[in-house]
């Protein structure tokens, strides 16, 4: 297991939300982060960020308001990334998003995609000679149209060290706690699963 030092206190947990992200991807590490605690108080500063900062429309019509833009968003120590439609078939197209990815990717300590996520990292270049993994259905996608990563089926999810990424959507809450692990030891991962009453076996 990989070990970060990040030096402020709490650190900055930003995840990017996008139109038709995948409600659990974001969610769900939403929910996981903002239970982490030390010492009674909260490890992480936990927020959203999209590329305008206004409200988006998740999957199936949930409305959310990001807490920030690209353009006022506070600096980000773990950057998390979800998937969805809106991933795989939208913002994998927009150029703006991916330069705003590779240089969030520069400074943060660590880099995490969830589910099809996975298809903006590797499109900035940031999976290419590593192993990556993303939802079940887009295992052939992924490798036909990047072939320097190296997917790997079947698991939750891969650690390469400053770059993680998950299985799908649900897969990212086992991600989400492998991340508090690195960060804060494993008995608050554990305690952060028994308070969602989360299975990790």
């Amino acid at each position: 297991m990989h070990t970060y030092v990040i030096e402020r206190s709490p650190a900055n947990i930003g995840i990017f939300l996008f139109n038709e992200v995948e409600v659990l991807d974001f969610a769900g590490a939403f929910e996981v982060f903002s239970l982490a605690e030390s010492e009674g108080v909260k490890a992480f500063n936990v927020f959203t960020v999209s590329e305008t900062g206004t409200m988006i429309s998740a999957r199936n019509g949930l409305m959310v308001v990001p807490h920030y833009s690209f353009g006022n968003h506070p600096p980000i120590d773990v950057l998390i990334i979800p998937g969805g439609y809106g991933a795989e078939h939208v913002e994998i197209l927009n150029p703006v998003v991916l330069e705003w990815i590779k240089k969030c990717q520069t400074t943060a300590a660590l880099t995490a995609s969830i589910c099809t996520g996975a298809f903006l990292l590797a499109e900035a270049g940031l999976l290419n000679g590593i192993n990556a993994t993303t939802h079940w259905m887009d295992y052939e996608r992924l490798e036909s149209e990047y072939p320097k990563v190296n997917v790997i089926r079947d698991v939750k999810y891969v650690d390469q060290g400053s770059i993680m990424t998950a299985g799908g959507i649900s897969a990212g809450i086992n991600l989400c706690l492998h991340i508090v692990s690195c960060l804060q030891g494993e008995a608050s991962a554990r305690h952060i699963a028994r308070k969602m009453e989360f299975d990790t076996d």
